[in-house]
């Protein structure tokens, strides 16, 4: 393994999601038995960059790129089986074997064509006060599985007549309510569970007991690194509600969302921008706004590998990472596109927030205080040198370093690895972290 010895290990966005987690997943999923996605679905971007071919993952976890890894899509996921088949026939065309390496726990939720079409409906109706989701249907899944109502993976494996019979059931409930709430137009009951039926019969093999199929991770024998989506700002208990997920992508997700015990997690990695993005609405205090948000988003190629939506971009905002590292309990963190600052002669960092007469240096549970508050910077001196080519802290020139030991010492945590590129080469690994 290139710098990181091998081992289970959580790998969490310690922002609002986008922070490269595909590319970590790829470099440090080579050697493990195992890469487990424990929520979220198909609103999920991760992608991946190997000789100038970019591979984006919505559902299939990034690890499932190397060879030898088995892949497992958890109970705490909801999976959209039209969305699943899609991406692993464009796998496969790609030469990506999928099939007999990709297992999915009967527990996962189905997310189905109605989830969708009253996500779309209820933003909409929100206006204003949208939240920015990326319509996949994912929030309406998830109220299905709390309110107990959803269908499972597990159904597919149900006789064709039962199947067809539940489903048609669930989407003509959904209907009733598509036309009360929202005078929206009905699905096609039948087409709709008649697909399900044909994609039951391609997912039966997948489909297993997540107790019996992690037993090897759970009884030591296996390694399994954890596969995060979106980011720990956006989790649904700590991020910035109402503007979050509707899963945890932070420590106790991977958890609940495998029915692994504690002591499967090992090492938790966090991984941060060197700067910061957000997509969607809800407060971002450090956000550039006009030209300097442009010119940045521009720089860091900042639009949604899901939805191709423009980030909202901004400077390195230090109290909410200090805050995912500690409630997470991240052991180290790693850094990504440390490059994309390579032109900029002056990089800043919010250290804490003005707000209500004061200085505030702790990132506040409350939305409506966060959306009050103004960014306090540090100015830090840019490197003005491309950084592609560093492989080794000591290539890194000293204006880099510098802000890389800042970032260690007030996260209170390691920095254990650099990504300076797009590829999975493109890393320079710290275990020891950067202040040595």
């Amino acid at each position: 393994m290139d710098g990181l010895a091998a081992g289970n290990r959580v790998i969490i966005g310690g922002q609002w999601g986008d922070e490269g987690k595909g590319k970590i997943v790829d470099a440090l999923g080579r050697g493990v038995d195992w890469v487990l996605r424990y929520q979220g679905g198909a609103n999920a971007g991760h992608t991946i960059v190997r000789g100038g071919e970019k591979i984006v993952l919505h559902l299939v976890p990034s690890g499932l790129l190397s060879e030898g890894v088995r892949g497992y899509l958890g109970n705490g996921m909801v999976v959209d089986p039209w969305a699943l088949r899609d991406e692993i026939i464009e796998l496969e065309e790609r030469g990506v074997k999928v099939r007999g390496r990709l297992f999915i726990s009967a527990a996962a939720h189905l997310l189905m064509p109605y989830h969708r079409r009253i996500d779309e409906c209820l933003e909409s109706r929100r206006k204003r006060r949208s939240i920015g989701t990326t319509g996949r249907g994912i929030g309406p899944a998830y109220v299905d599985k709390a309110t107990r109502q959803g269908l499972r993976m597990g159904d597919l494996l149900l006789p064709k007549e039962n199947l067809e019979r539940r489903a048609i059931e669930k989407i003509l409930e959904a209907n009733e309510a598509l036309a009360a709430l929202y005078e929206a137009e009905p699905l096609s009951a039948a087409n709709i569970a008649q697909e399900l039926v044909v994609l039951a019969r391609s997912f039966a093999p997948m489909i297993v007991d997540g107790h019996e199929a992690l037993a090897g991770v759970r009884l030591g024998r296996e390694t399994a690194l954890f596969e995060g989506a979106q980011g720990a700002l956006l989790d649904l208990d700590h991020g910035t509600y109402p503007f979050v997920t509707s899963s945890s992508p932070s420590i106790g997700g991977a958890l609940t969302g495998t029915g692994l015990p504690p002591r499967c997690l090992g090492e938790i990695l966090g991984v941060y921008k060197a700067y910061c993005t957000r997509v969607g609405n809800g407060p971002f205090p450090s956000e550039l706004l006009a030209e300097e948000g442009d010119a940045l988003r521009q720089l860091g190629g900042e639009f949604g590998a899901t939805t191709g939506r423009a980030r909202r971009c901004g400077w390195f905002d230090l109290p909410a990472g200090r805050f995912t590292a500690e409630f997470n309990g991240m052991t180290g963190v790693i850094i990504t596109k440390l490059d994309v600052l390579d032109t900029l002669p002056e990089i800043k960092v919010a250290t804490g927030y003005a707000v209500d007469g004061g200085v505030l240096d702790r990132f506040p549970a409350q939305g409506d205080l966060l959306a009050r508050c103004k960014p306090v910077y540090r100015a830090f001196p840019g490197w003005l040198q491309p950084l592609g080519a560093c492989r080794a802290l000591a290539d890194l020139p000293a204006a880099a370093r510098s802000y890389l030991e800042f970032l260690e010492r007030e996260l209170a945590t390691p920095v254990v690895g650099i990504s300076v590129g797009r590829e999975r080469e493109e890393m320079i690994w710290t275990p020891g972290g950067v202040s040595v």
